[in-house]
């Protein structure tokens, strides 16, 4: 017998990362990748770390950093991270956080504590790979989102219902997201809240590129845009915020955590509890040190590099893709989404970009919960120097080319 045959039934909705198993790629040195949505490790602060962990190590938190610890998370972390939400608007207190391994687990979480078989989550058409991957464990139906479209709160619940569940939560990523680099627009983000309220679901804010801003104006969490709605109480919001580090200072470290009303927060520490008890106690008074002294200087330091880097492909993509091909241009993140003619398939293509051009990317159609997009692409610009983002746009636009030729 193979224990195959006794898995769960949410062991069938599991799949590989198509992304996880492009990094694989990144160990060969003639390809130039565009698939990694990662951060670039020349960029990490390496001697504030060495410091921080040295400090850790040498003085009196030493046996506290080696230690078990609480699974709210480290407190003096969670009131830097309170100021920082208080700061965007969000009236947070350190007992409205919730520290996590990463953003990832806190997207895992509330697909454990919302979703019941059948339900319903509203994604985006794309969405984020590891926000379907998380919930797919929870055995959801998907429906696609489009808070300025004419569908009302009870239109999505009525199709929600039909399929043997409800509507839970509308999921998305606000500012320069994963995968297309846009943003979302206040009068989207407000709709939002409308939809929420009217069909009484939660709201799972991922913000994991909110830092990364490079041109134009900042646009209010969705969670702070509903606190204003409801008298700056945060204890009133449907909104679940969603933060890292990943994208700021170190993915390594995996350190991230949730903001929200104090019963979601409660209910998310009896998970952290059964989980992994709490995250790496050691980890989160190293982020605590690094973000204190160095947060500011190192993000804007970050946003200079990435935003060379998307300048220059976006001009290059305006130089050397064939007409009918078009793309996003972000104002921040890692991300430039690309839209082919429908006759072309981005999986096809990068299958033939590694045999005779040597450029990798990541095909669309991973991040459509039905497994649409077929014509579509991502590209990171954030771990390619200016001269191989050039280099590697001019061979991708003569590997397109070439394909609608033919």
């Amino acid at each position: 017998m193979s224990l195959q045959e006794i898995f769960a039934t949410r062991a069938t909705r599991m799949k590989a990362s198509e992304i996880r198993e492009l990094l694989k790629l990144l160990d060969q040195p003639d390809i130039i990748s565009f698939a990694g949505g990662i951060p670039d490790p020349e960029l990490f602060p390496k001697q504030a770390f060495q410091e921080a962990y040295a400090e850790a190590l040498s003085g009196p938190m030493a046996a506290q950093g080696l230690q078990y610890s609480t699974s709210e998370g480290h407190k003096p972390l969670r009131v830097w991270i309170a100021k920082q939400m208080q700061d965007i608007g969000i009236p947070a207190t350190p007992d409205n956080i919730l520290i996590t391994s990463g953003s990832q687990q806190a997207l895992d979480y509330l697909g454990k504590l919302f979703l019941s078989p059948g339900d319903t989550a509203l994604v985006g058409w794309p969405t984020y790979l590891g926000a379907l991957g998380a919930f797919n464990a929870y055995e959801p139906r998907y429906d696609k989102l489009d808070p300025l479209s004419n569908r009302s709160g009870a239109d999505y619940a009525a199709e929600a219902e039909a399929a043997g569940g409800k509507a839970k939560f509308a999921y998305l990523s606000v500012d320069f997201a994963n995968p297309t680099g846009a943003t979302v627009s206040r009068a989207a983000r407000e709709r939002v809240i409308d939809l929420a309220d009217e069909m009484e679901i939660a709201v799972i804010e991922d913000a994991a590129y909110q830092a990364l801003r490079f041109d134009g104006e900042a646009i209010p969490p969705i969670l702070a845009l509903e606190a204003a709605r409801k008298g700056g109480d945060i204890e009133a919001c449907r909104t679940i915020y969603c933060g890292s580090f990943s994208k700021t200072l170190s993915p390594g470290l995996r350190v991230g955590w949730v903001c929200a009303a104090m019963p979601v927060i409660n209910q998310l520490v009896l998970m952290k509890q059964a989980a992994d008890l709490h995250s790496a106690t050691l980890n989160q008074i190293a982020i605590t040190h690094v973000a204190e002294q160095h947060f500011d200087s190192h993000v804007a330091k970050i946003r200079a590099a990435y935003r060379g880097r998307r300048d220059v492909m976006l001009n290059a993509l305006e130089e050397h893709m064939p007409e009918g091909v078009s793309w996003t241009k972000p104002e921040g993140g890692m991300f430039i989404w690309v839209t082919l003619p429908e006759t072309l398939d981005g999986a096809d293509l990068l299958a033939e970009s590694l045999k005779t051009e040597r450029v990798a990317f990541v095909p669309g159609h991973a991040f459509f919960a039905d497994g649409s997009g077929r014509n579509t692409l991502r590209l990171s610009y954030a771990t390619s120097d200016e001269a191989k983002i050039a280099e590697g746009i001019k061979r991708l636009g003569h590997l397109i080319t070439n394909a609608l030729d033919a």
